[in-house]
């Protein structure tokens, strides 16, 4: 049996639980999605307490909601749509608009690497392939410590990447999350999801690649 065909059944199992009253079926909901949620959620609006009201208004919808769940996508994409819905709604009320448009290619023609590390169209042998290809990294002898120092560097990194990229990114890399979940979710095209996160990664790639040559150049000195 699949993997997609486990959560199916596992998902009608606790719909059907959810629909008969089963308190610990939803208790255990909540364990295991709020504090997704709450990320999300902070990512939309101005402040934690803020955000924390819009995760409650979003388990106050899956309870009134529930019996019109028709199962056409997986409870954990149900509920972040309904995230996703609020949190734009009380954005909005509290005047941090962030238009959805964002999300159809928020940054237009931008290219998601420079185009000086590719080599001119008219070279003779290798026209548009990487002139400076990204580099390995390498821990070095401090190990963990600079485990940490680096994701802090990608953290702030991901923090500073432009909105749409940023929770798309999240999504997809700090949550796991498939590309099928995150286009459901944010009600964006599988191409622009694409899009988005391969501008993004390659922003934080960026980001590591100065970092790491600068730790390089540190150490030599």
């Amino acid at each position: 049996m699949d993997r997609q065909t486990l959560v199916r059944e596992a998902d009608a199992e606790l719909i059907e639980r959810l629909r008969d009253g089963d308190e610990v079926a939803f208790g255990d909901l909540i364990d295991a999605y709020s504090a997704p949620l709450l990320r999300l959620a902070i990512t939309f609006v101005q402040s934690r307490s803020v955000a924390e009201e819009v995760v409650q208004e979003t388990w106050m919808a899956v309870v009134t909601g529930i019996g019109r769940f028709e199962g056409r996508s997986s409870v954990k994409t149900w509920l972040f749509k309904i995230l996703t819905n609020k949190a734009k709604t009380r954005a909005l009320r509290e005047r941090r608009t962030i238009p959805f448009s964002d999300f159809e290619l928020d940054s237009g023609d931008e290219p998601a690497v420079d185009a000086n590390r590719f080599l001119p169209a008219t070279h003779s042998q290798w026209p548009g392939h990487w002139a400076t290809p990204p580099q390995p990294w390498s821990m070095g002898p401090e190990g963990t410590a600079i485990d940490r120092e680096t994701l802090d560097v990608l953290r702030r990194a991901l923090e500073d990447l432009p909105h749409a990229q940023r929770i798309v990114v999240g999504l997809r890399d700090v949550h796991g999350w498939p590309a099928m979940d995150v286009c459901a979710a944010l009600n964006v095209s599988e191409a622009n999801q694409r899009v988005l996160l391969h501008r993004g990664r390659s922003r934080l790639r960026a980001v590591l690649e100065r970092y790491f040559s600068d730790e390089g150049e540190r150490t030599h000195v």
